[in-house]
């Protein structure tokens, strides 16, 4: 089976921007949902094996590793990240231009 790879110099991002704020938006292929699918996984596997209630410093550990991971990847595969206010060319402050 062949797989059709995507032209040189054409990237494909996993997580694209988000169009207003900073970050990354929801996945636009199967390989960003598959890493989205397994971070939330991830996160329920951490309240079963350190229950909040009885292990709190343990959980938080396990869930801010498991999101910097998670932002790691996001990092490396997403569009890069900046300050968006909308549109292409709009204008940030939304005023008119009369």
């Amino acid at each position: 089976m062949l797989i059709a790879m995507p032209p040189a110099g054409l990237r494909t991002y996993w997580f694209p921007a988000k169009r207003y704020g900073w970050g990354w938006g929801l996945p636009s292929c199967w390989q960003g949902w598959l890493v989205l699918a397994a971070f939330v996984a991830n996160i329920v596997l951490g309240a079963i094996l350190f229950p909040p209630p009885r292990h709190i410093a343990a959980y938080l550990a396990y869930t801010f590793a498991s999101a910097a991971v998670f932002s790691g990847i996001c990092w490396w595969k997403g569009e890069p990240p900046k300050w968006r206010w909308g549109g292409d060319g709009e204008d940030p402050k939304g005023s008119d231009s009369n």
